[in-house]
């Protein structure tokens, strides 16, 4: 049984017959996906994969977490859009946004996310929390040749061997990679880093599950057997009954609804700052699986309260082509109580001694209503906790939702070929530099 819910608001104006008909043509498009007849269909290993998963490199993954955490300061992470977002994703999560300085005062592991920008200035600030530390590197990428987080591996290798020398450097490095062929692949098995496998049948912005987030997560002292069965019971619940309308279908159906009322926007709105790269995860997982043929529902996010000071505005009274998907984690694990005064020098006397989180949640309450009444249809979903296993249930949850709503648009969820155009012009204009 999953603590995750879903509740919908502010789409009373749509009729009911036309939302019987797109959970009618949800169900189809889920039959599709679970019995793989669709577009990209294979690419659907991470459907079972909570269930399938590799046992033994599961194991390895623990204990390459073990050596990292024990010889090991600081981790720097090469890759680039799935193959990093995740991770980031779950260690703010868990771990929350401040969890490297926590890490340095306390003496842990501290995880830098590099290979995802070409920004000199970011590529140097990471080689410079590196000084006087030991620090190891898991590079990311299914073909090795992928520009962002090729040259930031070259960097950070050389740093390695440099420092190291070559054959200690080989021992701190980690390649997840293609299991037979492609250029990390190739130098993994020449230099002897340990490797860990990317699945030809998962694609990388469903690949968190895999050893492409695992690895990250599991050196940051997270508990990743409960990440899985949370993924597990999720899985569980949503493909128990066949004709049940789950909050999956659900939330796939009404997506398509709202778009079909030129609702062309879905904004992922959190009140928690350690939402904000699950945000960035969800943004690439439907904004690449349903951005295409001139189709899809447009993916932002914004962190609330501090955003509604900038944006609140238009969307209470701005053109109304946008909905909103509220991520909410209902417990916090640490509150704090405002101060009192003898004076009320700012008016808020009457908040004195009142936890933080009151406010919060007021200001969700409150928020969710004036959009509501602006026309803003909502979708909100309760978090129970900031555990490993609620975090298992969420990444499940949304894979499987936008593997639905991509089938329901039309499109194959699992293709990203506007990406590939891009990476193609790029190197194109660098090849005046080869000799």
């Amino acid at each position: 049984m999953t603590d995750l819910k879903m509740k919908i608001s502010g789409v009373m104006d749509l009729p009911d017959y036309e939302m019987d008909q797109f959970i009618e043509e949800a169900f189809f498009a889920k039959d599709v996906l679970l019995h793989h007849r669709g577009p990209g269909a294979e690419f659907t290993g991470w459907i079972d994969l909570p269930e399938n998963y590799d046992r033994k490199e599961f194991s390895r993954i623990q204990k390459a977490a073990e050596k990292i955490r024990s010889d090991s300061q600081v981790l720097i992470v090469c890759g680039i859009g799935g193959s990093y977002l995740g991770a980031a994703a779950a260690l703010d999560f868990l771990k929350g946004g401040m969890s490297n300085l926590k890490a340095e005062k306390e003496g842990g592991l501290q995880i830098f996310f590099a290979g995802n920008n070409m920004n000199p200035t970011y590529i140097n600030d990471i080689l410079d929390m590196t000084k006087g530390k030991d620090f190891s590197v898991n590079v990311i990428s299914k073909s090795g040749t992928t520009m962002e987080t090729s040259i930031s591996f070259r960097i950070f290798r050389k740093e390695l061997e440099e420092r190291y020398g070559k054959e200690e450097a080989a021992k701190r490095i980690y390649a997840t990679t293609d299991k037979e062929k492609g250029a990390l692949k190739e130098l993994a098995d020449k230099e002897g880093y340990e490797t860990f496998v990317v699945p030809d049948d998962i694609g990388g912005r469903y690949s968190v599950l895999t050893a492409v987030g695992l690895l990250p997560i599991a050196a940051a002292g997270c508990d990743i057997e409960q990440l899985m069965k949370g993924a597990q019971e999720m899985r569980e619940l949503l493909l128990a009954d066949e004709e049940e309308v789950t909050d999956a279908v659900a939330y796939a159906a009404l997506r398509q609804e709202l778009y079909e009322w030129e609702m062309q926007i879905e904004i992922f709105v959190n009140y928690d700052p350690d939402l904000r790269m699950f945000a960035e995860w969800l943004k690439q997982l439907f904004g690449e699986s349903e951005g295409k043929d001139g189709y899809g529902i447009f993916p932002a996010s914004l962190n609330f309260t501090s955003d509604l000071h900038s944006m609140g505005q238009m969307i209470q009274d701005g053109e109304r082509n946008l909905f909103e998907t509220i991520i909410n984690i209902e417990n916090t694990p640490r509150d704090i109580t405002i101060p009192a005064f003898e004076e009320d020098f700012d008016g808020f006397q009457y908040l004195e001694e009142k936890p933080v989180s009151l406010l919060n949640q007021t200001a969700i309450v409150g928020t969710a209503n004036a959009h509501i009444e602006g026309g803003v249809p909502q979708i909100y979903f309760a978090v129970p906790d900031r555990s490993e296993h609620s975090l298992g249930e969420l990444f499940y949850f949304f894979e499987f939702a936008c593997g639905i709503s991509a089938y329901l648009e039309g499109v194959n969820p699992f293709n990203q070929p506007g990406v590939e155009s891009y990476k193609k012009n790029i190197k194109e204009l660098l090849s005046k530099y080869k000799n």
